[in-house]
């Protein structure tokens, strides 16, 4: 099994490219499910979960061609899918279950497992299930599947989420867009990698528009079209690097961004003292080296993101004082905390909340990630330890960053993979 082995303490100095953004990619393959002309997807992360999608529809039955010089995807479709999604597919992933809508819409029948991916939370798809009962699917679950049929198509409707759910906005999105009539979803997730999926669903032919904040008019269509789509940059990839210029950077150029994307982590590392400077298209860190405590909470977007609060405690470590962290959106997503205290880490949770005190002095130890975004936490941590850290279990960091030590030892860090 592959570790990685980090040398803490060097400065970091140079620039890094943010790639496309995995969270818009996963959905926009799952749209292109709904037509059978050709698309052209540019930007596409080359990260594990896109292969494991990548998989999925091939094996549903897409044709997909990846460029890996120019991280492109053609996709086409000249025969009928199976509506079938095997376990197999979606053990390591959450993102499988969005092939549900499209095929469920297209074919009036679907059948897929219920997924896998992080274990950072039950995170059920009750509220997916939901919506696609209001669009008049009947469903079953049983040995470990979701039997979906609609005999006579799907039917628009009102959808009112109890709670704001990513993925099953974005399975109801997929599953209305061509359902027979007019769909409108209230209190629906915002996320700017929701907002790339509905851009591109534009492209391809359907009629959705937001008609408030939280508001979305669908009229269902048959009818697709053939486009090319960038997909836009990986809003996480940038917060967790900010934060490692943040931790040990002499000076980070970040190159391929929308600063407007990131205000709430942009404001937030300002307010613990992380110096930062941004224009339109760039945005460069200094040398930090007072961080101040900080209160957050984790929240649907604009507010701070649940991808970024294992990342966020690695530099609440640094700061003089104690922070602490609401954590709203998962219930078991601490699981980064023991491995954070092997390295010499003060940090307490009860239930939701931790309570991180710093300054500390880390020491490098031989650590293992558990989730993807508690791995690359312990790269953060290990960066900016003392001596040598040894990461175990690093293929969940495969599964979401591109090139990782790649970009990192571009910066001058020391970080090699065995």
């Amino acid at each position: 099994m592959q570790k990685l082995i980090i040398k803490g303490k060097k400065k970091l100095l140079g620039s890094i490219n943010i790639s496309g953004s995995k969270n818009a990619t996963l959905p926009i393959l799952a749209s292109a499910l709904l037509s059978n002309k050709d698309i052209t997807l540019k930007n596409i992360p080359l990260v594990q979960d896109v292969y494991t999608m990548i998989n999925l529809l091939k094996f549903i039955g897409l044709n997909i061609q990846i460029s890996k010089k120019k991280n492109t995807l053609k996709i086409s479709s000249n025969k009928k899918l199976k509506t079938i999604a095997p376990y197999k597919l979606l053990k390591t992933m959450r993102a499988g279950v969005l092939v549900l809508g499209p095929l469920l819409a297209k074919y009036k029948k679907a059948k897929v497992s219920l997924p896998g991916g992080c274990a950072i939370g039950a995170r059920p798809v009750n509220l997916h299930l939901f919506a696609l009962e209001k669009l008049g699917a009947k469903i079953k679950i049983k040995n470990g599947y979701i039997h979906a049929t609609a005999k006579n198509g799907l039917k628009g409707a009102i959808i009112k989420f109890p709670s704001i759910s990513v993925g099953a906005t974005e399975n109801a999105i997929l599953a209305a867009v061509s359902a027979q009539g007019k769909t409108i979803i209230s209190n629906c997730a915002i996320e700017p990698e929701i907002q790339d999926m509905i851009v591109f669903l534009k492209k391809i032919g359907c009629n959705i528009n937001f008609i408030s904040k939280r508001k979305i008019l669908i009229i269902g269509t048959k009818e697709f079209k053939s486009t090319s789509h960038e997909v836009i940059f990986d809003r996480i990839e940038l917060g967790t690097y900010l934060i490692a210029a943040a931790l040990v950077g002499e000076k980070i150029i970040f190159l391929k961004i929308k600063p407007k994307v990131v205000e709430t982590e942009i404001k937030l590392l300002k307010k613990m003292g992380v110096k930062i400077k941004i224009s339109k298209n760039k945005i460069i860190v200094f040398k930090s080296s007072k961080i101040s405590s900080i209160n957050i909470k984790t929240e649907p977007y604009p507010g701070f993101p649940t991808d970024l609060q294992a990342q966020i405690m690695v530099l609440m470590l640094k700061a003089s004082g104690t922070s602490k962290i609401t954590e709203n959106i998962f219930e078991n997503r601490f699981m980064h905390v023991p491995e954070l205290r092997r390295m010499g880490a003060k940090i307490v949770t009860n239930k939701n909340v931790a309570l991180v005190t710093g300054p500390t002095n880390l020491s490098g130890a031989e650590v293992m990630a558990t989730d993807l975004r508690a791995s690359v936490s312990l790269v953060l941590a290990a960066l900016n330890a003392d001596n040598r850290t040894i990461i175990n279990r690093v293929y969940h960091l495969d599964r979401g960053y591109e090139n990782l030590e790649k970009k990192l030892k571009k910066c001058k860090a020391n970080i090699n993979r065995t």
